[in-house]
């Protein structure tokens, strides 16, 4: 199980990421889910860099022999996220230690894609000092700092708010000085250790590496989603002036969006697809006050069809609507107080669904209930319910309750965290 483009019958890390992501998402809704993220973690197992076992090669030719023996450093983030959604979802308990193996990729992704000097991330694991063009370099499609939060939480290693920090840092660097009217980021920015300015022309890839192409389109979808999940200001203000420019510049059209943009905001193509319209309609959530805009986008996104050989469009489009349809969520607190590792291991709740009710059932250990909280947020962290938990068995009326995924939590009357549990509303 591979996420291919099949034109070309090449593979790569990034859609790797993609895949195991997008496939653990689904979980609720394909009983086969499991065993597809399994092929993909396999498959990202049998192709390692050869510097580093944990770290992917970042392109493989007929999906067979290596054509990449590097990383890429947003494939390898994104895999680490997926394995930490699978630990989520299935434990750590059949043939794959998901969070042993999350926590082995992190380290790598900090050790070897991480500049130590700078913290900012790395374009890949063949960067070093001695390639002092690439190593003050950074790629800004990495900067997934909703990402990083759980890193941290994962492997404890607090250096990980030194590249939360340093991604906002060059944000507003560039927004400041190359972007002031847009908000628009360049696919690569240099000289990060001195005065950071967008990237050359052929730099690395193309003629429009300093320019608004197809790695920075996916900043609107990254950053936005650190402040619907942690409520980041700075992700706020970042996407917000991207927002701004965007509807004026379009005249509250989608089919206007470019797909790739000058920093000045002037076109470089005069259609679009999934990769830049998707991203920008999850930006368009930060605000209420974008709700007609977002609409529209949302219209426009959902309009454009699928390619039947074209991964990247395709898995964009799919992760920002997993977004906007409220199905993505943050495995930070499963991980925080996992299977194992609550404050009571015995104490347990079940949850049932009945009709247009919840209702939760305390274990029948004495007294554990008397004096708990219960919290009903939605994956963006807005609280549906807070209660006082009077008695063992409680209903709730869920008729309210729009469809989606919700955390079920009870803390103790020292607003410790007892037990937290996911559901998903239907209907």
């Amino acid at each position: 199980m591979y996420f291919v483009e099949s034109a070309a019958n090449t593979c790569f890390s990034e859609g790797q990421g993609y895949g195991m992501m997008i496939t653990a998402y689904i979980a609720g809704y394909d009983d086969s889910a499991q065993t597809y993220f399994d092929g993909l973690y396999n498959y990202y197992k049998a192709y390692p860099t050869t510097s580093n076992q944990y770290l992917m090669a970042w392109k493989q030719l007929n999906c067979v022999s290596v054509g990449g023996v590097n990383s890429a450093t947003d494939g390898d983030i994104d895999i680490a996220f997926g394995l930490l959604l699978a630990y989520c979802q299935w434990d750590s308990t059949g043939d794959i230690n998901y969070l042993q193996e999350a926590k082995n990729i992190i380290n790598a992704i900090i050790e070897e894609e991480v500049n130590h000097e700078t913290w900012s991330t790395q374009i890949g694991n063949w960067v070093t000092s001695a390639s002092s063009e690439y190593y003050y370099a950074t790629r800004t499609s990495d900067f997934i700092i909703d990402h990083f939060r759980v890193f941290e939480i994962a492997t404890s290693n607090s250096n990980w708010d030194l590249v939360k920090d340093r991604c906002y840092t060059l944000i507003e660097d560039m927004q400041t000085n190359y972007s002031a009217n847009t908000g628009l980021l360049p696919d690569f920015i240099i000289d990060i250790n001195s005065s950071p300015s967008p990237a050359q022309p052929h730099f690395l890839e193309s003629e429009y590496d300093g320019d608004y192409y197809y790695n920075a389109c996916r900043d609107p979808w990254r950053l936005a989603t650190d402040y619907l999940l942690y409520g980041e200001e700075r992700a706020e203000t970042a996407v917000e002036k991207i927002n701004t420019w965007l509807k004026t510049s379009t005249s509250g059209n989608p089919n206007n969006i470019s797909s790739g943009y000058k920093l000045d905001g002037t076109k470089l193509f005069p259609y679009n697809n999934p990769a830049f319209v998707g991203p920008f309609t999850v930006s368009a959530m930060v605000n209420s006050q974008h709700q007609q805009w977002l609409n529209e986008l949302y219209s426009r996104l959902n309009s454009m069809s699928f390619s039947s050989n074209d991964y990247y469009n395709n898995s964009i489009k799919l992760l920002c609507m997993l977004v906007i349809s409220g199905n993505y969520w943050s495995p930070d607190c499963n991980i925080t107080y996992g299977f194992d590792e609550m404050i009571n291991k015995e104490f347990d709740i079940n949850i049932y669904l009945s009709d247009n009710s919840l209702f939760i059932k305390m274990d029948n250990e004495s007294k554990y209930y008397e004096g708990n909280n219960l919290l009903i947020s939605n994956v963006f962290g807005k609280h549906q319910l807070m209660t006082d938990l009077q008695h063992k068995l409680i209903s709730i009326n869920i008729s309210s309750y729009s469809i989606g995924i919700y955390f079920v939590s009870v803390y103790n009357k020292d607003k410790q965290l007892l037990k937290t549990k996911k559901i998903f509303i239907s209907n």
